[in-house]
């Protein structure tokens, strides 16, 4: 089984990080290849960010041809979700979606804990779109930059720990999903010092794809997911025309 991990932005640090976080927790006989798009923004903490990086994340699955088993959208939001949805017959998880299907195993309460205060409205949508708005209690900001999550650890961790807390006492939040794939490993500390399950969305994104391509499904083509039809794009190099 083979695996494509994307980063949804283009911070080599992150990339390699979540790399790190997927191999550690993939199965014996799965490859996990990680990349990040060849052009697109730093970091996805806008809506402007995010419809930028979705042209380069597409890039990522039309470029890969027939190579992988399944695709991981490795950016909370999932951005581009659909649209990769319509390019493959592979299955394509999105580690936000991926977080909250566990989390929603796990406990009748859950909720996010994420980065910069303007991406509220983001994490809301994410949830509603994957029809979880009922279930997630409560939705948390720390105020950190996303690059930040890679370049300073400790203070991730710390303000993690606080809005967390917080949100226990007041949410009566049972279990949280941490909502930026630049949190990858952070979780089992974050266990330890809060006592509920916290989700790695990467590591929820491996175990799912690997499940699901276990299973032997792929993505409907019915109707919704068909290939998008044969149109010109212009500017667009003939790889990224339909």
């Amino acid at each position: 089984m083979r695996i494509k991990v994307i980063n949804g932005n283009t911070f080599e640090l992150m990339t390699q990080e979540i790399d790190r976080i997927a191999q550690q927790v993939r199965s014996p006989h799965v490859e996990i290849v990680t990349t990040q798009p060849r052009s697109g923004p730093q970091s996805v903490e806008s809506y402007y960010d995010e419809y930028l990086a979705i042209p380069g994340i597409l890039e990522e699955i039309i470029l890969s041809g027939d190579d992988f088993d399944a695709f991981i959208l490795a950016c909370w939001g999932d951005p581009g979700i659909e649209a990769a949805r319509e390019l493959t017959r592979c299955p394509v998880i999105g580690v936000a979606e991926a977080s909250m299907y566990v989390a929603n195993m796990l406990a009748a309460r859950w909720g996010v804990v994420t980065t910069q205060h303007r991406t509220l409205d983001m994490i809301e949508k994410t949830i509603h779109k994957a029809g979880f708005s009922h279930r997630c209690v409560s939705i948390r900001t720390t105020g950190i930059p996303v690059t930040q999550t890679e370049t300073d650890r400790p203070a991730t961790v710390d303000a993690l720990e606080r809005e967390i807390r917080d949100a226990m006492a007041s949410d009566r939040l049972e279990a949280v999903c941490l909502g930026c794939a630049g949190m990858a490993g952070l979780d089992h500390e974050l266990e330890a010092r809060l006592g509920i399950p916290v989700i790695d969305a990467v590591a929820a994104a491996v175990k799912l794809a690997e499940a699901v391509v276990g299973l032997k499904k792929y993505t409907s083509k019915a109707l919704t997911y068909q290939p998008p039809d044969p149109k010109p794009i212009l500017g667009y190099p003939d790889h990224m025309q339909p």
